[in-house]
Formats: structure tokens, C-alpha cells, sequence
């Protein structure tokens, strides 16, 4: 299934949930933020939200900084 992630077209071989995609992506999930078509979504949401074919997703990650 086709998807866009941070702007850029990707292929999902099966069906997975908001949580499923940042866990197959090897992010931590206390350190990213996730936007599901133009939609914040809450942590305790992702295992909730199933990713739909040409949905769109802005997973933005937390970087410290002095």
C-alpha cells in the first residue's frame, strides 16, 4: 500500500497501525510526534489508528540542543 511519510511516497507490504510504522522504523516513540493527515495524534492513540492506503504522515523527532 502507498503512503506519504514526511513528504516522501512510501510502500507498506502489509497493514499496520501508527505505532506498528514507528516500531518498523526503529524510532522511539518518547522521542517523535506524529501528524496523520494534517491530524496531531496522541501517543496513546497510535496502536488505535490503522495507516489507510495514500494516507499522509509527519513524524517529527525531538532533538536536544544547547
Amino acid at each position: 500500500m502507498k503512503i506519504i511519510v514526511n513528504g516522501r511516497e512510501e510502500i507498506l507490504e502489509e497493514v499496520t497501525t501508527i505505532a506498528g510504522l514507528i516500531a518498523l522504523k526503529e524510532l522511539n516513540p518518547n522521542a517523535v510526534i506524529v501528524e496523520h493527515n494534517y491530524n496531531l495524534v496522541k501517543k496513546e492513540n497510535w496502536s488505535d489508528m490503522v495507516i489507510k492506503e495514500n494516507d499522509r504522515l509527519e513524524i517529527l523527532r525531538f532533538v536536544g540542543g544547547g
